[in-house]
């Protein structure tokens, strides 16, 4: 894209990869969240140990990543990391209007995978939870004997997958380095750590004020039937922000995938309705575009 500028450059970008707010409600993301991911592997011993010679002895890397990995939230679910919340905006009065308005519960969208309590910030709504405030999550964590039956091992090494959801006025290379100097700093004697990195991509936040984007709302609402609303979204999609730094466009994001598409789970699933509709309403978005 940095080479290629002069030919990239456009009006807008269309993109396609998100979802409706609710079943029969077209939505055009106006925000999506940043994402840096990283390993963590933290190694004591020079091999695993027998836990009856060397328990209560030696060090355990798995106890050792568990309480750094425990110490990333307080008890209210903010994010510990000093400075992690700099640069980070309270939501517009406007839009948090608007959001209240939209038909959607937290209660609803927890029931449909079991849950029922709201896990994040204290005080924050469950929109401003998964689309305006940032967010911490291990994705995975594995160490020691992990087979069928039981093998009493102090393991040599204990291994983390985290990842952060981040909001616009945030530096993912920023934040990535808070969570080495945390981790780092958890460390006791006889330990090392190491780091993988698994990239890092800023928020995007899309300004509405370029006349496509009421273009749009319009031709999904005809095509609809209902009210087309401006949503944020807790994923990312890190081209837009690309298209947006590098060409100096803005992306206009409308997809059309329900809550229940099991997104990045077993049995993922794309409704036909969806499907056809989404052709209809992309037929009349360009049209209105062209015109």
């Amino acid at each position: 894209m940095e080479a290629n500028k002069e030919e990239l450059k456009s009006d807008i970008t269309l993109i396609c990869d998100t979802g409706m707010i609710a079943s029969n409600t077209p939505s055009i993301v106006t925000m999506l969240r940043g994402l840096v991911g990283q390993q963590v592997t933290i190694t004591s011993a020079t091999k695993d140990l027998h836990s009856g010679f060397f328990g209560g002895l030696a060090c355990n890397p798995i106890r050792v990543l568990n309480n750094a990995l425990a110490k990333l939230h307080d008890n209210d679910g903010r994010i510990t990391l000093d400075g992690f919340y700099d640069g980070v905006k309270e939501l517009p009065e406007a839009v948090a209007k608007q959001w209240n308005n939209i038909d959607w519960s937290e209660e609803r969208f927890l029931s449909d995978v079991k849950l029922s309590v709201p896990a994040g910030e204290a005080g924050r709504s469950g929109l401003e939870q998964i689309w305006s405030r940032p967010s911490c999550d291990v994705n995975g964590i594995w160490g020691g004997y992990t087979g069928e039956g039981s093998k009493t091992v102090i393991p040599s090494q204990a291994h983390a997958k985290v990842s952060f959801r981040l909001v616009p006025g945030q530096d993912p290379l920023k934040i990535r380095a808070l969570f080495q100097t945390h981790m780092r700093a958890q460390l006791p004697a006889d330990c090392t750590i190491d780091f993988i990195d698994y990239g890092a991509a800023p928020a995007a936040s899309m300004e509405i004020n370029n006349p496509a984007f009421e273009l749009a709302r319009k031709a999904l609402t005809d095509e609809w039937k209902t009210e087309g609303v401006y949503v944020g979204c807790g994923g990312s999609i890190p081209i837009a922000g690309h298209f947006q730094e590098i060409i100096g466009v803005q992306s206009m994001l409308i997809g059309f995938g329900q809550d229940d598409d099991q997104i990045h789970s077993p049995n993922e699933k794309y409704d036909l309705r969806s499907f056809h509709k989404g052709i209809r309403s992309w037929a009349r978005i360009i049209h209105a575009l062209a015109d």
